[in-house]
């Protein structure tokens, strides 16, 4: 059986690294991690297609919302399920982000829960 995939999007490395030791020792995952909305997009037109998305909104360039909106106008890849992981937790973020994804998980966060929620989509 095929090792199912987590892309983890976020400008911050450590956090990439936290969430894919932590996520591939507690499953049998695959983690990808990539620094930006551009690397995101280059690893998927690579082929490089996860089965679940771990998204955060503040990076520079390109925003969680700018890669979420790219994701859902593009037939190969608007069927991948999006969990926002940010810091952002203001009412309207958390409004729009629920609404418009699968999840919406704020930093800190408890590794356990992350885990949970991305079994339920995976």
């Amino acid at each position: 059986m095929k090792k199912k995939k987590v892309m983890v999007v976020d400008d911050n490395a450590d956090l990439i690294h936290m969430i894919k030791k932590m996520l591939e020792k507690m499953t049998d995952y695959t983690v990808i991690g990539v620094q930006s909305g551009k690397e995101c997009f280059k690893t998927l037109k690579n082929g490089e297609i996860p089965d679940i998305m771990l998204l955060d909104i503040m990076m520079p360039e390109m925003t969680g919302w700018d890669v979420l909106a790219k994701l859902r106008n593009e037939p190969m890849w608007e069927k991948i399920p999006v969990i926002f992981l940010t810091a952002k937790d203001d009412d309207a973020s958390v409004g729009l982000g629920t609404l418009t994804s699968e999840g919406y998980v704020t930093k800190p966060f408890d590794i356990s829960y992350l885990k949970k929620i991305v079994d339920k989509f995976i």
